[in-house]
């Protein structure tokens, strides 16, 4: 039997980037890390009798693949809002009661998948893009794999055949209708012209201040004419910045009432959010993820789920 020492040397170094794959697959981090912990059990069970025919990566992601297509099977897709229905135009409309039954999409936090070289974060955050992620839950469990394993990955496709149990006829196929299905669900903003890092931090500074101080003139001036909001678990969304700001100015924004801390999740800019209580405590309500286009926020995306905001490393609770 081999030692914890032996196992953990060999194959915990592989522990961020198979996160980064279960979370792809399954459109949850919560679910992701539960199905890592998993992987990382079958393959402590079965490690004894690796056989070192392949990678020690390509043997762990087979099965963390298998296990989150297992844990598929009894489970539906992970929408966004904008996945739901048509967006409304006019913020005076009666926003839909909440869906908290609904299992919905939910950010990553990027310090999760670990640290790479600075020159794959620019080319790997397409892979871990809402919109992507987002996109992937339209299609069929093996599909979904099939793909990121792929396009994502850059697998063989022996190698996935192999993963998969499957034939190469069987993953080219399965392929070429993931990417047909992709494409005809619309582009999935993985090639933003986004402003230079510094400036990204400048513009959640400005989103954080506007917020803070209650000021929509100040909130407007980062807009996009063309923003969105989606606010799950809240089925209704917005277009426009019309709509968008005269929702927020009219029903979220009030003086001292947000704390916001600047984070990055899925390669984009994100504040993890909290609410002041009663009490005068700040309590955690989400994560408000930010899709850029050049200098200003195309959509706003609002995880209003407080159980998000410890899987970003916050406490539950603020004194300020």
């Amino acid at each position: 039997m081999p030692s914890n020492t032996e196992f953990a040397t060999a194959t915990e170094p592989f522990r961020p980037e198979l996160l980064a794959h279960c979370y792809r697959i399954l459109g949850s981090i919560h679910d992701a890390e539960d199905l890592v912990q998993e992987t990382y059990v079958r393959a402590w069970g079965a490690f004894d009798r690796f056989e070192g025919r392949s990678t020690v990566r390509r043997w762990l992601y087979k099965i963390a693949t298998m296990a989150c297509l297992t844990a598929l099977e009894t489970r539906s897709r992970r929408p966004l809002p904008s996945g739901l229905g048509a967006p409304s135009d006019d913020h005076r409309i009666a926003v839909a009661p909440r869906e908290p039954t609904l299992e919905w999409l939910q950010p990553a936090p990027d310090f999760g998948f670990g640290a790479v070289d600075p020159a794959a974060i620019v080319a790997g955050r397409s892979g871990v893009r809402l919109a992507f992620i987002a996109a992937l839950q339209f299609l069929p469990a093996r599909q979904r794999a099939v793909l990121t394993l792929r396009d994502v990955l850059a697998f063989r496709t022996a190698e996935v055949a192999d993963m998969l149990e499957m034939s190469n006829a069987a993953v080219d196929s399965a392929l070429r209708r993931a990417r047909s299905r992709l494409a005809e669900a619309g582009p999935v903003e993985d090639d933003l012209a986004e402003p230079s890092e510094l400036a990204r931090r400048a513009l959640v500074d400005d989103f954080v201040d506007a917020f803070t101080r209650a000021d929509p003139d100040a909130l407007v001036t980062l807009l996009r004419a063309d923003v969105e909001l989606e606010m799950p678990p809240t089925p209704t969304w917005f277009t426009g910045r019309d709509a968008v700001m005269g929702f927020l100015a009219t029903r979220v924004m009030r003086e001292n009432l947000w704390h916001q801390i600047p984070t990055t999740a899925n390669g984009q800019p994100a504040v993890v959010v909290y609410k002041r209580a009663d009490d005068g405590r700040y309590e955690a309500y989400g994560v408000h993820v930010l899709t850029l286009i050049g200098s200003r926020i195309a959509r706003i995306t609002a995880f209003n789920d407080p159980s998000l905001v410890s899987a970003f490393g916050r406490a539950e609770v603020l004194t300020l």
